[in-house]
């Protein structure tokens, strides 16, 4: 999410609190595998700290699931180019170069920036209700228009640098808990973003699944570590002194819930 637009948020509200499931089976290790890791700030770790110096603000983190993978599985090679911010076309243009033909797993989470997290999470705590509802219809009728279409571009490209590659598309969690007693959003702004977020994930799955890319869906695992869940949180809620990371993995969230999905999914 870009902090320009999460900047805005500082202004009110205190955080929403909130989200947990068993993990999955860790598949065997690849130590031979030559590994690409391309993305926005989820892929990158944004909110799970200890970021590397040399990835300036992109804000790539040792405890981000691509990191854990190379830590635990130590592949061959490992390189992450995921950064802050990126949106399907910086994928295309300032990321896709990192791959080769001698790549063999490449792991991606790409859309959100594309339809506006950070600006409908600004919406959402600053205007209301009736604001946050239409800014995530909004969003999700670019999500059904022009989503498709754009993630196939990435996908293509991906497959066109690195035609033997394994790829593993890695969703987004669902932010709330629902049904619970928290502060400050509504329940209907609540429902609302959680619906948008299904929404493109789905779409995320179709695509990927088109592509004959692997989808890992992490939703299921972050049940009961959202935000609104009585559980140990694997999301930042708002952050008005740290705003990058709000709605973002903690450290625990990278590790507990993405690292073992996407290692179970990258064979």
């Amino acid at each position: 999410m870009r902090r320009s637009r999460l900047a805005t948020i500082a202004l009110t509200l205190a955080a929403s609190v909130g989200f947990t499931l068993p993990l999955a089976a860790p598949a065997q290790a690849a130590p031979s595998d030559r590994y690409v890791a391309l993305g926005d700030s989820y892929a990158s770790g944004v909110g799970a700290d200890s970021y590397t110096s040399e990835s300036g603000n992109c804000l790539r983190s040792t405890n981000a699931y691509p990191a854990l993978y190379n830590a635990n599985i130590q592949p061959a090679s490992y390189r992450s180019v995921a950064c802050s911010g990126a949106t399907t076309a910086d994928v295309i243009n300032n990321q896709l170069s990192a791959l080769s033909s001698t790549t063999t797993l490449v792991s991606v989470t790409i859309g959100g920036n594309d339809v506006g997290f950070a600006n409908i999470m600004s919406t959402c705590v600053l205007q209301g209700e009736s604001q946050c509802v239409a800014a995530v219809n909004s969003a999700m009728n670019v999500a059904r228009t022009q989503m498709p279409g754009r993630l196939a571009n990435v996908y293509n490209g991906i497959r066109n640098r690195a035609p033997s590659a394994r790829v593993v598309v890695v969703g987004y969690p669902v932010f709330y808990q629902l049904g619970t007693v928290c502060v400050g959003l509504t329940a209907t702004s609540r429902a609302k973003i959680n619906e948008g977020i299904n929404l493109l994930d789905d779409i995320t799955r179709t695509a990927a699944t088109s592509a004959g890319f692997t989808f890992a869906d992490v939703r299921s695992i972050f049940v009961g570590h959202q935000l609104c869940s009585y559980g140990t949180k694997w999301l930042h809620a708002l952050n008005v002194l740290n705003l990058t990371i709000s709605y973002h993995p903690t450290a625990a969230g990278q590790s507990g819930g993405y690292y073992p999905v996407f290692r179970s999914a990258a064979g």
